[in-house]
C-alpha cells in the first residue's frame, strides 16, 4: 500500500471565543489557510483531486465547507469537497480519510483541513418549522447544545456536559485541584515559550481581519496564552462544578482557527516537485462511555500500537489535547507513561486553545514541525471525544 506524505502543513493564529477573529467567518479562515497550502507547496491546483474538511458546529452559512473551502481559494471548479464530524477528533479524521483515499489508490493528492468559528455558532430554534399559533418558542445555543446532547439519554442518562466528564475522571483516577492547576500553568508557560523563541513562525499564517473602516488588520499571534499564568492565580479561580477539580483556567478554551495540509501518495512526490515533512504511519478510532469521554485516548493507543507494531518505546514526541488537566493526567495514569519532556512541549488545548474542527490537523502541524527540529522518528497524536470516543495517529518524520 502507498504511503501518505504530509505536504506544507499550516494554521491559522487560534483566537479566544469572540476575540480578534470574532468577526471572521468560517470560509475566510478556510480561504486563508488553503491558499497558504498551495502558495508553500507550490502544487498545481489541478493535481488536488478532493478537499476534506472537519467541521464540529457546521450550519447552513457555510454548508459542505470542504467544498467551499475550494471555491473560496480559487480551486478549479472540478475539484471536489466534502465536510466530516468526529467532534473533537474530526480534524485528525480528515487526515485519515485523506489518507485512506490516497493509500487505496482512489486519489493522489487531497487537501485535508479543519476549521471551526465557535465565536460565530448560532442559537437556533426547533419549534418553526411548521409554524407556532401562539406562545413562546425557544432558542438553543448549538454550543451548550451539542455538548448536552452528545449521547443519548435513554441510555445513558443526563450528562451535563464536558466538564462533569473530565470531574468523573478526576474522581476515579484520583487528580487534585492542585495538580491540574499546576499543569495548566505549565502548558502556558510553554506555549509562551514556543513563542518568544520563534517556534511558531513556520507554521502559523496570518488572517486579514476586516475593519470597518481602513485596511484589514494582520491576526498573527495565538490570542490565548498568557504568559503570566500562575498556580497561585490558578488557585484563585471558582470550580465549574461544586467541589470540583476542573475551572475556566485548567480547561481548554473555545476558540477560532483553521489549519491544512496536502496529503499525498509517496510515489507522486517526485514528479509533482513535493517536499513532504512526515507520513502517516497509522491511526485507530474506539469508543468509550460518554461519562468518561476523556479517557478515549487510552483505549485509542492500546489499538493503534497494537496495529502498527510500535510501542511507548518508539515515541519520541507526544501531543494529547487539553480538553482538561484532569483529563490529561487521568490518560497519563490510564497509558501509565508519564515522560513530560516529551509531552506537548510547545502547549496545547489550554494555551494555545481547543478550536474543536481545527485541532487535530492544528495539533499535527505543530507534532510535525517539532519532530523536525528535534530529528525526531515518530510522533504521536492523541485526541479526547466529546459523547465517547478516542482518536490515535503515529506520524513519521520525512
Amino acid at each position: 500500500m502507498r504511503r501518505a506524505a504530509i505536504v506544507s502543513p499550516v494554521r491559522t493564529p487560534v483566537g479566544r471565543f469572540l476575540g480578534g477573529l470574532r468577526d471572521v467567518p468560517v470560509e475566510h479562515l478556510c480561504r486563508t489557510v488553503v491558499e497558504a497550502v498551495l502558495a508553500r507547496s507550490g502544487v498545481d491546483p489541478t493535481a488536488i483531486e478532493d478537499v476534506v474538511f472537519a467541521q464540529s458546529y457546521a450550519n447552513s452559512e457555510t454548508p459542505c465547507v470542504g467544498r467551499w473551502a475550494a471555491l473560496a481559494a480559487g480551486l478549479p471548479i472540478e475539484v471536489p469537497g466534502m465536510q466530516l464530524d468526529r467532534r473533537c477528533g474530526g480534524g485528525l479524521q480528515a487526515i485519515a480519510t485523506a489518507a485512506m483515499m490516497v493509500q487505496t489508490g482512489a486519489a493522489d493528492v487531497v487537501l485535508a483541513g479543519g476549521v471551526e468559528s465557535m465565536s460565530n455558532i448560532e442559537h437556533y430554534t426547533t419549534a418553526m418549522r411548521g409554524g407556532a399559533r401562539q406562545g413562546s418558542a425557544m432558542l438553543y445555543d448549538r454550543l451548550d447544545r451539542g455538548r448536552e446532547r452528545s449521547q443519548p439519554v435513554e441510555r445513558f442518562g443526563v450528562i451535563s456536559g464536558m466538564i462533569e466528564t473530565a470531574e468523573n475522571l478526576a474522581s476515579e483516577y484520583g487528580i487534585t485541584r492542585e495538580e491540574a492547576d499546576a499543569y495548566a500553568a505549565e502548558s502556558h508557560r510553554r506555549a509562551a515559550s514556543a513563542w518568544l523563541q520563534g517556534l511558531f513562525a513556520g507554521e502559523v499564517v496570518p488572517v486579514a481581519v476586516p475593519q470597518k473602516n481602513g485596511e484589514p488588520t494582520m491576526f498573527d499571534t495565538d490570542e490565548g496564552v498568557r504568559a503570566d499564568t500562575t498556580v497561585e492565580a490558578l488557585a484563585k479561580l471558582r470550580p465549574m462544578m461544586k467541589d470540583g477539580v476542573s475551572t475556566a483556567g485548567n480547561s481548554s478554551q473555545q476558540n477560532d482557527a483553521a489549519s491544512a495540509c496536502l496529503i499525498v501518495a509517496e510515489d507522486r512526490l517526485e514528479a509533482l516537485g513535493l517536499t513532504p515533512i512526515g507520513f502517516l504511519v497509522g491511526w485507530a478510532a474506539v469508543g468509550c462511555h460518554p461519562a468518561t469521554m476523556g479517557i478515549g485516548p487510552v483505549p485509542a493507543v492500546a489499538r493503534l500500537f497494537a496495529k502498527t507494531g510500535l510501542s511507548w518505546k518508539d515515541i519520541g514526541l507526544v501531543e494529547l489535547n487539553e480538553a482538561f488537566a484532569a483529563q490529561v493526567l487521568a490518560v497519563l495514569k490510564g497509558w501509565n507513561w508519564d515522560e513530560r519532556d516529551k509531552l506537548n512541549v510547545n502547549g496545547s488545548g489550554i494555551s494555545l486553545g481547543h478550536p474543536i474542527g481545527a485541532t487535530g490537523v492544528r495539533v499535527m502541524t505543530t507534532l510535525l514541525n517539532e519532530m523536525q527540529r528535534r530529528g525526531v522518528r515518530y510522533g504521536l497524536e492523541a485526541m479526547c471525544v466529546g459523547g465517547g470516543q478516542g482518536v490515535a495517529a503515529v506520524f513519521e518524520r520525512a
